[in-house]
């Protein structure tokens, strides 16, 4: 059983579930509240939580949206409250562990949810939230080890909170969860991950430990995503991804970039439900060959990672990936169309990502990625 203390505390291993008891224990927590949605409840992983616990939690909240929204969240914090817990478990994919971070902050901190978003520079109002234990049951978005959580405002934005104080307490990465997911879900997650660690590494951003970090997770899911597609029951497929997930988000407090400024954007619109790292698969093959040779040397150190020849197509390489592992060839096959595009502009321009992509990205250039990506 590996004990890391990387960020935060994360236990990590098949069976690391069994362990959950104690570290609520450790981290003074006996009424937890969990966070989660519909399908662990109705796929019996939620009862698999409620067993480990032993006890009864304080309260369970099943209904968080694909992509969270402020009025869920509001909804779950309303719970929390009447149910007298003392700490969160938050248990799912990101949407769940993004959800829990914003009711976190709603029983916590008074006033306008959104001001403490990151477009009004509001993390410097963000203070400690009720200890957090973070279990996911997905390998992509890594929120189990991030400080961020992003969250469709009532307004309609597609917002991201930011602070040291929405780091889990304690993260559970037990692969024995994701056993079983099925192959479109672990594709989509899977890539998820895989650009969480090429866009931190490719941003301008100093940092080079997150950045070796970010090399280490894209080569692990390099080799592993495609035989997690393949067969769900593979355990050392199942293990190397969830640690690659975990590495993506280590490495993203590095920063990331426009794939997920744009993936945000489109993300908001509601009637279209897309899947955030589907949207990320899509629309990475584009951003990196907008990037071009303007990152040219850590491209080279990606090729390497990712077993490519010094001279290979990167785009062309994730491109023909998602193909391998049945994601859309274009954001048309998901359902978006044209007029989708100009709405989007200004939030991906305002998004928190853009400000550290790898070449400066504007309206303009939004556009151009938007067309290539359709």
């Amino acid at each position: 059983m590996a004990q890391m203390n990387f960020l935060t505390q994360c236990t990590f291993d098949f069976g690391a579930l069994a362990q959950i008891s104690r570290i609520l224990k450790t981290n003074g927590v006996s009424r937890p509240f969990v966070v989660t949605d519909p399908g662990l409840k109705s796929n019996g992983l939620l009862d698999i939580l409620l067993s480990a616990l032993g006890e009864p939690p304080a309260g369970v909240f099943t209904d968080t949206p694909p992509n969270p929204t402020e009025s869920a969240s509001r909804a779950a914090a309303d719970a929390y409250r009447a149910s007298g817990a003392d700490g969160i478990i938050a248990f799912g994919g990101g949407s769940s562990m993004d959800l829990a971070k914003a009711m976190g902050l709603m029983v916590t901190h008074e006033g306008p949810f959104e001001r403490l978003g990151g477009s009004k520079r509001g993390m410097k109002f963000i203070t400690k939230i009720p200890p957090l234990i973070a279990v996911p049951t997905t390998a992509g978005t890594g929120s189990e080890v991030s400080p961020g959580a992003v969250v469709i405002l009532d307004n309609g934005m597609k917002e991201t909170f930011v602070s040291a104080f929405l780091v889990p307490t304690a993260a559970v990465c037990d692969p024995e969860l994701t056993l079983g997911l099925p192959a479109s879900l672990t594709a989509a997650t899977g890539m998820d991950a895989m650009t969480h660690c090429i866009e931190a590494v490719l941003t301008p951003v100093v940092h080079p430990p997150a950045e070796a970090i970010g090399i280490d997770g894209a080569e692990r899911i390099s080799k592993w995503l495609e035989r997690a597609v393949k067969d769900g029951s593979d355990r050392d497929a199942r293990w190397h991804m969830m640690m690659g997930s975990f590495e993506g988000a280590l490495a993203f407090a590095k920063g990331l970039g426009a794939v997920h400024g744009l993936s945000h954007a489109l993300g908001r619109i509601h009637e279209l439900k897309l899947h955030h790292g589907t949207l990320n698969a899509v629309i990475l093959p584009h951003s990196l060959a907008m990037i071009g040779n303007s990152a040219e040397e850590k491209f080279a150190r990606l090729r390497r990672a990712l077993g490519l020849a010094p001279n290979a197509d990167l785009p062309q390489y994730i491109a023909d990936l998602n193909a391998r592992i049945g994601l859309p060839s274009g954001l048309g096959a998901m359902g978006v169309k044209v007029e989708h595009g100009e709405g989007a502009i200004d939030y991906a321009v305002a998004d928190l990502a853009t400000l550290s992509n790898a070449v400066p990205f504007d309206g303009d250039k939004y556009r151009e990625l938007f067309k290539r990506a359709l």
